[in-house]
């Protein structure tokens, strides 16, 4: 990866969701809002500095490109396109941090 490019496989079970009461919303549901999503970090560029390979990264896939390297399907972005990332290596002092960076 060059700069401060992430590179994020695709969450293979982002299809249908669940609500909170238990109901199945299929992948082709239009929500009223635009809805964020969370994905692993497989590679990073020199310059990314808040972002490492295994954090979980949220982002908006509406601003996504895709690439497809060996048959997987990744997305690559700036790390400035990352809304949030949440790591272990993120914790406070004293663990009550919730690992959650935004």
């Amino acid at each position: 990866m060059l700069h401060d490019r992430v590179l994020v496989e695709l969450d293979r079970d982002a299809g249908e969701r669940r609500s909170s009461g238990g109901i199945v919303i299929p992948a082709t549901a239009a929500m009223g809002a635009r809805r964020l999503a969370w994905s692993r970090v497989v590679a990073v560029g020199p310059h990314a500095r808040a972002v490492e390979v295994g954090d979980r990264v949220l982002f908006d896939p509406d601003d996504k490109s895709e690439v497809e390297v060996h048959g997987e399907t990744y997305v690559v972005m700036r790390e400035r396109d990352v809304h949030a990332v949440a790591a272990d290596r993120l914790g406070g002092e004293g663990g009550e941090s919730t690992g959650l960076y935004l």
